[in-house]
């Protein structure tokens, strides 16, 4: 295209011009925009939702965040944006560093719940192989390698992954992922009988009632349920440990009759 031809596109609203010569379908996500007004990559949680990663959102969580090559001269970050500029090999892709490359970043820049939560995302959905996995150990910080092996791939969701974590935390062992006969597959159970469930976007509607019938099986085949919901876990986090210490503190996840599930390895 002549010059004139590509700023009659952007004039008539077909492109946009992200910097010069570099221009972007009107369509571009914005924090993709962002990046290439910067000279840089989608980077860090930015990258992990740009993938399809299941990621930790509010506060400093929602801004912006660019890999810029640390080789390179860039203009100002626009006001908002966080600036990686760690030195790695340069990305496969003009908008986004790989995936692997923004795991690490979150590592270092979010957190290890933030961490353990893209991971588990990835693995889930099946984007990272065996070896990256093991690049991926050695390139996050020491005090987190820890839950790359701890990460595992049948994570149903973000919350509970964060559940999990956190009763790891606590020192309190559950099972993940188990199939009851007649309730389904749960969550999460914590000694014989206590069932904890993270409720999504999923679980509204007839979701709910499909909960309720299987809460009150469960409740007949003798478990104690507790069921959050992403508020509550998210932004509430003490009323749900107090729940289920609670109900640990009385004895409710015995049971007369020992465990009444076994680990779906």
């Amino acid at each position: 295209m002549t010059d004139a031809a590509l700023r009659a596109a952007v004039e008539a609203g077909l492109l946009l011009r992200a910097r010069q010569g570099v221009y972007a379908l009107p369509d571009t996500a914005p924090a993709v925009l962002e990046a290439l007004r910067g000279r840089g990559r989608v980077a860090c949680l930015s990258a992990a939702r740009h993938h399809g990663l299941w990621t930790l959102d509010g506060g400093p969580h929602s801004q912006t965040h660019i890999w810029v090559d640390p080789d390179r001269h860039t203009v100002p970050a626009p006001v908002g944006v966080v600036v990686h500029r760690d030195g790695h090999r340069a990305p496969r892709r003009l908008e986004t560093v790989d995936l692997a490359h923004c795991l690490s970043q979150i590592a270092r820049c979010a957190g290890a719940e933030a961490f353990l939560c893209a991971l588990e995302s990835a693995l889930r959905q099946g984007l990272l192989t065996h070896g990256e996995r093991e690049e991926l150990r050695t390139a996050v910080p020491v005090g987190i390698r820890p839950l790359v092996d701890l990460a595992r791939a049948d994570a149903d969701s973000g919350l509970e992954t964060l559940i999990r974590y956190r009763l790891h935390l606590l020192g309190i062992p559950c099972l993940s992922q188990v199939a009851i006969p007649g309730v389904g597959r749960v969550d999460l159970v914590v000694g014989d009988c206590l069932i904890i469930e993270a409720d999504g976007r999923t679980h509204e509607g007839e979701g709910r009632h499909r909960d309720l019938v299987r809460d009150a099986v469960a409740t007949t085949l003798g478990f104690v349920t507790l069921r959050f919901d992403a508020a509550m876990i998210l932004h509430d986090w003490p009323t749900v440990e107090s729940a289920f210490l609670g109900v640990l503190a009385r004895g409710g996840h015995e049971s007369d009759f020992g465990r009444r599930v076994r680990a779906a390895f």
